[in-house]
């Protein structure tokens, strides 16, 4: 699917303040929907501390303050089903993205997405790799009530892959009801009724080892990612549906500082391909990520032939452009084997490895990728891993067998002993 553009009905105010606040500039950023109706405000300041390499194989730490020319291109409202997106441009080819999910009664953020070009001599005179660059981070921001402005003034920091991202003096509301700021507020767990902005680190905090890790500012634990939800999906054929899929996923984007990333099937849209011998299956997590599956049916010389997962694909976008930040491809699968005309079930959580940087979890799973009978899922197939019932009788049966030899050794024995002992008679 084509990513999906902001609606140019959406206007938004960008307002720069300039502050001598760490040589950083306040961003108030509104976004107003059809109607001019206020449906996102956030305001807060930012900088960023940034690790690279040189042509001379040493490293340099810089810090890239927000400057006053700031643009806004791809900010959007939101609703039930996509995510509110604050979307911002500056200097010389950088850009970051917060987007934002709700559900009944709270919103939260999702992930925040920051790139930063080291063709931007005046920053990088020197950097061996050079072009854009995009970290993306888990946002740790707790649930917020829908009618309530998230406010945090003590600084906040996230940190991945030689950058440190600083936040302080946070106003936020996403998903504003009825086009007024809310007056209640809900206060980050380091701010307290009496606290004033803290002090932020600088470059001179950072290390100057030559390493390749960035020493992470002071910051909270942050709160551990919970299981994904599970997604219900399925393709049609005509009006027939063709394949059936139940599974929770989430992103592994880094296996040595884990970047865990929950796909949301409230925002996801599944389309595809069905066939008699292939057939597709892919996931759009509102224009940010894409998945798709692909399964097989086996060449076997049993009478019923088998599918089987032999191919995943993620693609992760840029939410400001749609463009395309990383691509992974595993084609060599071998998973979720089981015959043609069942289902498989896997209750557990799986790991499929799509190379070094990347894993995908899945959670819940139930898939049916062939012959879909009256739009229900035929009898499944459980994993090993949800087959607990088989560990009983395997060790019942093998305890049975060792007190059976046990009795039959010591029965020979006792024989033995006795048969010596009437000879001697």
């Amino acid at each position: 699917m084509e990513p999906r553009s902001p609606s140019p009905a959406c206007l938004l105010l960008l307002l720069l303040g300039a502050s001598g606040f760490f040589q950083s500039y306040a961003v108030e950023v509104e976004v107003k929907d059809a109607s001019n109706t206020t449906c996102l405000y956030a305001k807060w300041m930012m900088k960023f501390l940034i690790r690279y390499e040189t042509n001379s194989s040493d490293y340099k730490n810089i810090t890239l303050d927000l400057p006053s020319n700031v643009t806004h291109d791809g900010s959007v409202c939101g609703n039930d089903t996509q995510a509110a997106l604050v979307a911002l441009q500056f200097g010389e080819g950088h850009s970051w993205s917060n987007n934002f999910t709700k559900n009944n009664e709270t919103y939260q953020g999702d992930f925040v997405t920051f790139t930063y070009n080291t063709n931007d001599t005046a920053l990088f005179p020197d950097a061996k790799r050079k072009g854009p660059i995009t970290v993306v981070v888990k946002d740790n921001m707790l649930p917020v009530h829908l009618n309530n402005v998230y406010v945090c003034h003590n600084a906040d920091s996230f940190e991945t892959e030689n950058v440190v991202q600083i936040f302080w003096n946070v106003t936020l509301q996403a998903f504003v009801q009825n086009g007024t700021i809310s007056k209640k507020e809900s206060r980050c767990r380091a701010d307290t009724p009496t606290s004033a902005p803290t002090v932020l680190p600088t470059i001179a905090n950072v290390t100057t080892a030559s390493t390749s890790t960035l020493s992470p500012a002071p910051t909270a634990t942050p709160k551990p990612v919970e299981n994904p939800d599970t997604g219900n999906y399925s393709l049609k054929s005509g009006n027939k549906t063709c394949l059936l899929a139940t599974v929770g996923l989430q992103l592994n984007v880094s296996k040595d500082k884990p970047v865990l990333i929950n796909i949301n099937p409230k925002t996801t849209s599944a389309d595809g391909t069905c066939g008699n011998t292939t057939a597709t299956l892919r996931l759009n997590d509102g224009n940010s990520t894409l998945i798709a599956f692909t399964f097989v049916v086996k060449n076997t010389s049993v009478s019923v032939p088998k599918f089987y997962l032999k191919e995943v694909n993620v693609t992760l976008l840029n939410h400001l452009n749609g463009s395309v930040i990383s691509n992974a491809d595993n084609n060599n699968f071998s998973k979720w084997d089981t015959f043609l005309g069942s289902s498989y079930m896997c209750r557990k959580e799986q790991t499929l490895e799509i190379n070094e940087n990347l894993q995908i979890h899945t959670f819940n799973l139930w898939i049916q990728p062939f012959l879909v009978k009256e739009n229900k899922f035929s009898t499944a197939q459980e994993c090993s891993l949800d087959d607990d019932s088989i560990l009983v009788p395997i060790v019942v049966g093998a305890s049975l067998a060792c007190l059976i030899a046990i009795i039959v050794v010591a029965y020979i024995i006792g024989r033995r002993k006795s048969y010596a002992g009437y000879q001697t008679l």
